[in-house]
């Protein structure tokens, strides 16, 4: 996943990137390869600070 992400950042050919295209990054990847970890990610990165938002992110991962 790691080998991933750096590929994608090696890709936009720029010598430096804001963490939140790092971020998005990851939070892309991990939706793919687990969705488990994706939503512990997500939680913290999203800022999803009550069960209701975290509800509606599982469910999204439901419906893709």
């Amino acid at each position: 996943m790691i080998g991933h992400v750096e590929t994608q950042l090696q890709k936009m050919g720029k010598a430096e990137v804001s963490s939140r295209v790092v971020g998005d990054l990851v939070m892309t990847t991990l939706k793919e390869v687990d969705q488990i970890a994706y939503i512990r990610y997500a939680i913290v990165y999203l800022g999803l600070d009550d069960l209701q938002s975290i509800r509606t992110e599982i469910d999204q991962l439901l419906e893709d």
